[in-house]
């Protein structure tokens, strides 16, 4: 085992490390024990993540030989349409190994458009969903099969389902005859599916050393399912419990390797989805390294955690961890811990209770279609409508100011950008501005990639958080094939169903939509730039 980690030891450490071994919580996961948290029928079906490493070699051989064929039939492009759990684990291990993975996991009609592009000859698209009814990962398919009919090419031959058994997914690539379809194990909760087919399928015919990861994770699960004071998950779970224990709710995540790039996201969710339920939970912020802010300058609330070669950073909370190791050790390793920590913290780490509701608002403002009439900007300011009810506010940046002053000071901003997470990429550069000008933690995510990832955690999690959730007029549109909406309603139904999600728990949202992307995204730095801040990191 690669992996090196330290954590802080305390007395209120020492004594939950001892309450979890006493309970034998560690073993009791390796069982497959799921009444650690409860009896419901949910939980109990999703406990198959804990051996999936050793069950992991037929799979790569599986997974090699359809390489090969591919590769026989000069199929090199892989693409991956999926979301969270189906996503995230194939991306990070594509990253790590430098090789090109196309992710799809946008509504976006210009990003969609693109990841079709014009290589469709030598393109393979995965799609990939639990449930086999994600409306992303459909629609996505729906683009995809109607360009490959445009050139002549049988969509079937060209796609590959992974999929629960029996799902509407499983029954129409056996309909229609997929090249390939992987049936993925029920008992395996999406967030947990980084060693299942969902995470190797993509991975290895993207060209990455599937079985090595599955490996270096097998080697470590005894280890981390061991009732021992010197089991690595063990011991980061308890600190994340006594971390939440103390308020100290935040984990701030900074990768200081390449061998590790990607991995924060993947962390991101797990963390979120597992442990942001009942008011409580543990928000993931990811940062781009340890001198962003953040990290540096963290005050009281957050934890701090590198992922990679460790640093001399010390947080003012007294809880900063280093971690570095394999990658498939660190999936295990995370798994677990996330898992401890949800014992500790006392929530069910394999429900998304809230996840649900963003979806409920989507369809009924896609049902309505044109019909409904669109809702009216409270101004308008140079390139940026701006939605809300505001006290005082008559411009954007007394808008931004009075969305600020509704966070706690130990609270956090949520920026949400239903973007082109390519061609915008630049609009990640808001998390640190917001940051600094709002005084707190600010995370940021593209949606709808972060309604699979942080959104349960946005309504479910400590109800401390506001939002800033950015929209934009499309460059492009893009049909849904078989259906009544295209990509532009589809990802404005996702937008507003969100928020008004976030209403319905009593969270503040302020949407800003950016009517010339570019124009808009500088204006609106402009803005969050001119605010005065409330609070201030590294002051108490």
């Amino acid at each position: 085992m690669r992996l090196q980690h330290s954590v802080p030891v305390t007395e209120d450490y020492e004594a939950e490390a001892a309450r979890l071994l006493e309970s034998r919580v560690p073993s009791r996961l390796g069982a497959k024990d799921s009444t650690l948290f409860t009896d419901a029928v949910d939980t109990v079906q999703r406990m198959g993540w804990v051996d999936l490493p050793q069950r992991a070699a037929q799979l790569v051989d599986e997974i090699e030989s359809l390489r090969s064929r591919l590769e026989a039939q000069g199929l090199r492009s892989i693409s991956l349409t999926g979301m969270g759990g189906s996503s995230l684990a194939p991306e990070v291990m594509a990253e790590a190994a430098g090789v090109r993975l196309e992710v799809v996991d946008s509504t976006d009609p210009n990003q969609v458009a693109e990841a079709i592009g014009t290589d469709l000859s030598h393109t393979v698209l995965i799609v990939a969903s639990k449930s086999g009814t994600t409306i992303e990962t459909d629609a996505i398919r729906r683009a995809f099969s109607a360009a490959f009919e445009s050139v002549g090419i049988d969509p079937a031959s060209r796609l590959i389902a992974i999929t629960d058994p029996g799902t509407e997914l499983d029954e129409l690539a056996t309909e229609q005859g997929f090249l390939a379809t992987f049936h993925a194990d029920p008992t395996v909760g999406g967030r947990y599916s980084a060693l299942s087919a969902f995470g190797l399928v993509p991975a290895g015919l993207a060209g990455v050393d599937i079985r090595a990861i599955a490996d270096s994770a097998a080697a470590a699960v005894d280890g981390f399912a061991a009732d021992a004071p010197d089991n690595p998950a063990l011991q980061f779970g308890t600190w994340l419990g006594i971390g939440h224990a103390r308020a100290t709710e935040k984990l701030v995540l900074a990768e200081t390797t390449p061998a590790l790039s990607g991995l924060s996201k993947w962390v991101e969710q797990l963390v979120a989805e597992s442990l942001g339920k009942d008011g409580q939970g543990i928000l993931p912020v990811v940062v781009d390294g340890t001198g962003d802010v953040g990290f540096s300058d963290a005050r009281a609330d957050a934890m701090l955690c590198t992922l990679g070669p460790a640093t001399d950073v010390t947080a003012p909370s007294g809880f900063d961890s280093d971690l570095d190791g394999d990658l498939g050790e660190l999936f295990v390793f995370w798994e677990f811990a996330t898992a401890i920590a949800g014992y500790s913290i006392g929530v069910d780490p394999f429900d998304q209770p809230d996840v649900e509701s963003a979806k409920a608002h989507a369809r009924q403002a896609l049902s309505q279609g044109s019909s409904s009439a669109p809702a009216q900007p409270a101004f308008r300011e140079e390139q940026i409508e701006v939605f809300g009810e505001f006290d005082e506010a008559t411009d954007l940046v007394g808008a931004i100011g009075e969305l600020f002053a509704q966070v706690d000071e130990y609270g956090y901003v949520g920026v949400q950008a239903f973007l082109d997470r390519i061609a915008d990429a630049h609009a990640e550069d808001l998390r640190a501005l917001v940051s600094q000008h709002a005084g707190v933690q600010t995370t940021f995510g593209f949606g709808p990639r972060y309604l699979h990832s942080t959104g349960q955690y946005h309504k479910g999690g400590h109800p401390n958080g506001v939002y800033l959730q950015i929209t934009a007029d499309p460059r492009t549109d893009l049909l849904v094939p078989g259906r009544h909406y295209g990509f532009t309603e589809l990802q404005r139904a996702q937008a507003l169903g969100d928020a008004a999600a976030l209403q319905e728990k009593g969270r503040p949202v302020l949407r800003v939509h950016l009517l010339d992307r570019a124009q808009g995204l500088e204006q609106l730095g402009r803005a969050i730039a001119a605010v005065e801040p409330k609070h201030h990191f590294g002051v108490d």
